[in-house]
């Protein structure tokens, strides 16, 4: 889509499924299961739906996936799509790993920096994005590299190491203007140094919200995942970055719904904030 002068894309990191209790948290199943309908087992469908933004002065990649990096026994357990989706559908439109200069992540959990890393012909690991920027909070980098026996497991470092050691890492604190026309919005409670993306230009904006609020079906600010670390910080962020896109209109883009990758936002009496129907895309 046109947006103001930057041309934004939709590209699919990949397909999964994820227990809907996992991705609802404390909503009791017989709430969330009325909107989204879980298998025999509990899983229930996620999208993993990465940015591709064209500035005309830059390539920015919002997210990278899970990758092509796991084991067939790691795929099964969450229905992980095979292959490399994020080349493959950047491939598809054109654009090569080369062609993205700055690649920014919201956090660092697997379905998220999955993509960042790919291995060679030989088998060693080496960034997937050759000649891009990796853009992190630095406070997300020292918790996902910190080996906490807490979080074991939760930050992969395959996915997150060669970046720095080919020396394209970038650590930012806070908010910051990351390439003209993207800044950082540093929100935590997903995670310690969780970022949304304000992206802007020509009078346009829209907001990238990562895991702060994953779906369209997470817009009341209550409810949340079982991921989230600071329940509080996410509630009290969630509600005010909601109402500013609401009240100016922005484009809200959901990083995991499979239906609704973006769309704008009104406020709602019941769900505290519900979709802009007439904006929701076709399809």
């Amino acid at each position: 889509m046109r947006f103001g002068q930057f041309t934004v894309q939709v590209v699919s990191g990949g397909r999964l499924k994820m227990d809907g209790g996992t991705m609802f948290g404390v909503v009791p199943r017989a709430v969330w299961s009325r909107y989204v309908g879980p298998d025999a087992e509990n899983l229930v469908p996620m999208a993993t739906n990465c940015l591709l933004v064209d500035t005309g002065r830059n390539r920015v990649l919002i997210d990278a996936g899970c990758g092509g990096k796991l084991t067939e026994k790691q795929r099964a357990l969450l229905a992980v799509e095979s292959g490399s989706p994020l080349t493959d559908n950047l491939m598809s439109i054109g654009v090569a790993a080369a062609d993205i200069d700055t690649v920014i992540m919201s956090h660092l959990h697997f379905d998220h920096a999955g993509g960042c890393t790919e291995f060679d012909a030989g088998g060693n690991l080496r960034p997937t994005f050759p000649r891009a920027a990796y853009v992190v909070q630095r406070g997300e980098w020292d918790l996902a590299t910190a080996d906490l026996p807490e979080l074991r497991g939760a930050y992969p470092q395959e996915n997150i190491l060669p970046p720095r050691d080919a020396g394209c890492l970038r650590l930012i604190d806070g908010d910051v203007d990351i390439v003209p026309g993207i800044r950082s919005i540093l929100t935590g409670g997903h995670s310690p140094a969780h970022q949304c993306l304000l992206i802007e230009s020509g009078g346009a904006a829209a907001v990238y919200l990562g895991d702060l609020c994953p779906t369209a079906h997470h817009l009341p600010v209550r409810w949340g995942t079982s991921y989230d670390l600071d329940v509080l910080q996410l509630r009290r962020k969630k509600s005010a970055l909601l109402a500013e896109i609401a009240r100016h209109r922005w484009f809200a883009f959901f990083d995991h719904d499979p239906r609704v990758t973006h769309a704008r936002l009104r406020p709602d009496e019941k769900r505290d904030f519900t979709l802009d129907e007439e904006s929701v895309p076709d399809g």
